[in-house]
């Protein structure tokens, strides 16, 4: 297995971009490296009684265009790189979508699995505290990631405002309706790539009715995802969450397959399939993929053997570039994550822009608002590409890239 390093694959992923526009070395030094870079450790104190030192992290890779914004994760897999190449793609993303954002990721080493919920309570509240000095309303505002939700978001917002004197609710994004969250917010990723993934097939001449769709993750834009393709009328022929895969060539039932996992912990065990790895369901006979797990799971290696027509990146950096290479000489459409996942963001933003008016919004106009972005979103990454004679991954890359550089150069240097 290769060594897998997500910065250096964004970064090559910009370089690539940025050699197409003919950007100066100027802006590339200026776009490339992250704007501000925060490494924290903090002791959280366990339900046992002892004390253990957790590390953290807040990128804000560029602010040109707005705050800085991005998700936070909690994981005993986080780096420092995994975070600076997550929030690069957030500025990206922001830009491809048109929201006035910057991008931003954050990080917390540890494992939520084996932690209480009184432990997660101390670690989120401290890391908030420790990170407070660069996030607000108006500078940087967190939303949840992996391993992290609406809860963690409330303690944050909590903390925040404890710290201020007074509510502060766009400080973050995924919250409880109760306190500032927005409707639509849960559904708004799986949303997002369904609402792309038509557009890709509409102009592939590909009915979605009837359409095989593999969804490797299950987690939570996974499992909405296969609800959301199999209401279109698509067959889910293979799912998969961490502990394997299974497949049904004439359809799974979604809803059957949810019950399945909240009662067993698994989707690996559902009996009304065949069970396989995680990885096999990349590469079982299908029309749409959904990557919907982790970044790297699409590769030189297992590339050739990808048999789906569309590729809906719902996860975040899951196919290399040296696959994007092979993916493209066969004719597969990859719908780019900065695209196919930025339903998130986008109905972020819209939470974000409620709270600040507070005056909110029916999920039927959140729904609305955010299909249209997403199809305008798609036209231009379209239209990039075919102008550029590339795939749409370096098209959205261009067309994110180019906006970021505009904004700088109107912005100039200061001082």
């Amino acid at each position: 297995m290769q060594h897998f390093n997500a910065y250096e694959m964004a970064v090559q992923q910009f370089e690539l971009a940025a050699d197409k526009l003919d950007l100066s070395e100027d802006m590339r030094q200026i776009l490339r490296a992250p704007k501000r870079e925060l490494t924290v450790h903090f002791p959280v104190r366990l339900d046992d009684g002892s004390i253990k030192t957790i590390t953290g992290y807040r990128v804000q890779h560029n602010v040109n265009r707005g705050p800085a914004k991005g998700g936070i994760r909690y994981s005993p897999d986080v780096t420092l790189d995994e975070v600076k190449a997550l929030a690069m793609w957030m500025t990206w993303k922001c830009a491809v979508v048109g929201i006035p954002y910057g991008g931003a990721k954050g990080g917390v080493i540890c494992d939520p699995k084996h932690m209480t919920r009184g432990e997660l309570e101390r670690l989120t509240r401290r890391f908030t505290t420790e990170i407070s000095i660069i996030i607000g309303p108006h500078s940087d505002i967190p939303a949840p990631d992996v391993n992290t939700n609406s809860q963690v978001m409330a303690w944050m917002m909590d903390t925040y405002s404890m710290h201020s004197g007074f509510s502060v609710p766009a400080v973050v994004t995924g919250k409880p309706l109760s306190i500032g969250g927005s409707e639509g917010r849960n559904e708004a990723t799986a949303n997002g790539v369904l609402f792309v993934t038509r557009r890709a097939a509409h102009r592939a001449g590909m009915p979605l009715q009837g359409a095989h769709v593999s969804i490797q993750g299950f987690g939570n834009v996974g499992a909405i995802a296969s609800r959301l393709f199999h209401n279109e009328g698509c067959k889910i022929v293979a799912v998969s969450d961490t502990t394997g895969g299974i497949y049904n060539e004439v359809g799974l039932d979604p809803a059957a397959v949810q019950r399945h996992k909240m009662a067993h912990g698994t989707v690996a065990t559902y009996p009304a399939a065949r069970r396989m790895g995680s990885a096999e369901v990349l590469e079982v006979p299908c029309d749409i993929l959904v990557p919907a797990a982790t970044e790297g799971v699409i590769t030189e290696e297992n590339a050739e053997r990808v048999q789906a027509r569309i590729i809906a990146e719902a996860a975040n950096g899951p196919t290399t570039p040296e696959a994007d290479t092979i993916l493209f000489k066969k004719g597969c459409i990859v719908i780019p994550d900065i695209l196919a996942n930025a339903g998130g963001v986008t109905v972020s933003y819209f939470e974000w822009v409620q709270d600040l008016q507070s005056f909110f919004w029916h999920v039927e106009e959140i729904t609305l608002r955010l299909e249209g972005i997403m199809n305008r979103a798609f036209d231009a990454v379209t239209g990039m590409a075919e102008r550029s004679h590339c795939d749409l991954r370096l098209g959205a890359n261009m067309l994110a890239i180019s906006r970021v550089a505009e904004a700088t150069l109107v912005r100039g240097i200061y001082p």
